[in-house]
């Protein structure tokens, strides 16, 4: 996480300076997620712990556990508030309903987050 935050951000947009910080996080979370749902590794003590002490995000892996968000990226994502016309992300679209060849989302650079891929 210091690695990432500690990069130039020659030549990058404002925006793609926090992207390698959104995708630190986002393997952190997913790990922990797995650790504990999918595999079942970690006790529900050392999962709370990684919780509470930031190692994982607790809203994030709220919404891996629901129906069609198994994949998301960020939070942002979803909040209709980030985007126009208060919808989502491009990124939650799935590829074969999208008009354009590549997308990536201004927020946290991924390039498709939809749990129907």
């Amino acid at each position: 996480m210091r690695e990432a935050g500690n990069d130039s951000n020659d030549g990058k947009r404002k925006c793609e300076a926090l992207w390698p910080i959104f995708k630190v996080a986002h393997q952190r979370s997913r790990y922990v997620y797995d650790l504990y749902y999918v595999r079942k590794e970690i006790s529900k003590e050392l999962y709370e712990f990684c919780l509470e002490q930031g190692y994982a995000d607790r809203n994030l892996i709220a919404k891996w556990k629901k129906p069609g968000y198994e994949r998301l990226c960020c939070l942002h994502c979803i909040q209709p508030r980030d985007h126009n016309f208060a919808t989502t992300c491009a990124c939650r679209v799935p590829k074969h309903l999208r008009e354009a060849a590549v997308i990536e989302c201004v927020h946290c650079g991924c390039q498709g987050c939809a749990s129907g891929d």
